[in-house]
């Protein structure tokens, strides 16, 4: 098996091997039941999407595709967000004793 994906999260690893499925490539996540450890376990590169070596050349367009998909940005995300609008000041009566 090679390593063809190192994933951020279960959901980016799932998409990857749905893709890879849809192509006909075989593919395995590895380390998705460690996700639940997280406090005991390294914080990178322990969940993986693997295929085997005889279609490692064949996931590589797949894998790019997505990747190239989950980085871009949204389409009607705008570029910057707008300000938020700054609060009018607070003004308190003196109390009357």
């Amino acid at each position: 098996m090679r390593v063809v994906y190192h994933a951020e999260s279960i959901v980016d690893a799932h998409l990857v091997k749905d893709a890879l499925d849809h192509a006909g490539i075989p593919c395995f996540i590895n380390g998705e039941y460690l996700t639940g450890g997280i406090g005991q376990l390294p914080a990178r590169d322990f969940l993986t999407v693997s295929v085997p070596e005889i279609y490692a050349e064949d996931a590589g367009p797949v894998v790019r595709e997505i990747t190239d998909m989950l980085r871009a940005p949204l389409a009607d995300e705008p570029a910057e967000k707008p300000a938020k609008p700054a609060l009018p000041p607070l003004r308190l009566k003196p109390a009357s004793i």
